[in-house]
């Protein structure tokens, strides 16, 4: 199947196919991630046809956005774009992007209604038909956005690797890739990868976890860090019976456009939460190894400090060391599972 007709398979199944997210047949693309407390006033103020035909599988909407320029690959029916548009606050930008006209028709026709209830002049959500694989058609300039943002939509894309190269041309430096997606733990079999429904349900199409890792490494981008990560069930029967001896999860992934390393090294530097990010007073969590409790300085190897130090999380840091004395590879240690985001000890 050409790289053309995958899309039209998608196109067809979430424009034609599905008409409300109770017709999907697994919870791959619908996974039930915890939404954060913070968020979930927010959603009450979503126009319920968007949330009817939501088909995400996590939370990719990080903190301390007030005013920057957002973009959402696969934007569907606009449920995170509308979210966004309150986080980035009435002096932001949301563009949405989408190439299913149903879909967007559907987002586009509660614009107003949204903004009128934010109490914003005018809405600040601009929603574009187009692909993922070419933002540049789509009027996405370099060096343009501050966060792209994808919600179980990267794994539908017949050329992931195209789209992952578009997301960080089009990222300004310090820029931040924060995304749920569905991966698998084994390549998917040729056969399988464009079956119409295991497309559509978000398994045919999940890229093999390293196979990611070696992507974005190649791309440039060698420091990928897991948020959060759920198994998802296959409960259907039929699947099941096609697809079963592969495992999947829903991982919530950040990256940065930000010169790192391909290894953690250590250079005896610190980081020190401020505690200033109203959503997170009391810690911070980075990833599932960096909880970042407030004002207790924790150490960290050379990525993750210019992670936090040169992109728009430096103002609710303070920063300790530099890079002249290297002490060789930074002392990494498992993830504490105690902690509720499965957060801990610094590590990479």
């Amino acid at each position: 199947m050409s790289n053309t007709a995958i899309s039209e398979s998608v196109q067809n199944y979430y424009g034609q196919v599905l008409k409300s997210n109770e017709d999907l047949k697994t919870s791959a693309c619908c996974t039930l991630d915890a939404i954060p407390q913070y968020l979930r006033p927010l959603l009450a103020d979503i126009h319920p046809e968007v949330v009817a035909r939501y088909y995400g599988c996590g939370t990719p909407l990080p903190t301390a956005l007030e005013g920057t320029t957002v973009l959402d690959l696969g934007c569907g029916t606009g449920r995170d774009c509308y979210l966004l548009s309150r986080l980035v606050g009435e002096t932001g930008k949301v563009i949405g992007i989408d190439m299913t006209e149903e879909q967007l028709a559907v987002a586009k026709c509660h614009s107003d209604w949204h903004a009128q209830r934010y109490g914003y002049a005018q809405s600040n959500v601009e929603f574009k038909q187009g692909y993922m694989e070419d933002l540049a058609t789509a009027g996405i300039a370099d060096n343009s956005i501050d966060l792209v943002v994808s919600n179980c939509v990267i794994n539908l894309s017949p050329d992931k690797k195209q789209v992952l190269s578009e997301i960080l041309r089009v990222l300004k430096p310090g820029g931040e890739i924060y995304f749920s997606d569905v991966y698998s733990d084994r390549r998917i079999p040729q056969a399988l990868k464009t079956e119409p429904v295991l497309l559509g349900e978000c398994l045919g199409g999940a890229l093999y976890w390293e196979d990611f890792r070696r992507i974005m490494h190649d791309l440039g981008c060698p420091d990928v860090r897991i948020v959060k990560q759920m198994p998802i069930e296959i409960e259907d029967a039929e699947v099941d019976a096609k697809i079963g001896m592969v495992k999947f999860k829903s991982i919530t992934i950040r990256a940065f456009k930000t010169p790192l390393e391909d290894r953690c090294e250590d250079f005896g530097q610190l980081a020190i939460y401020k505690g200033t990010i109203p959503e997170h007073p009391h810690a911070f969590d980075l990833d599932d190894h960096h909880h970042f409790e407030t004002a207790k300085p924790l150490r960290v190897c050379g990525n993750t400090y210019d992670m936090l130090a040169m992109g728009r999380y430096a103002k609710y840091f303070d920063f300790i060391g530099d890079k002249s004395i290297h002490f060789g590879l930074f002392d990494c240690a498992p993830p504490n599972t105690n902690l509720s985001l499965e957060s801990g000890v610094a590590c990479c």
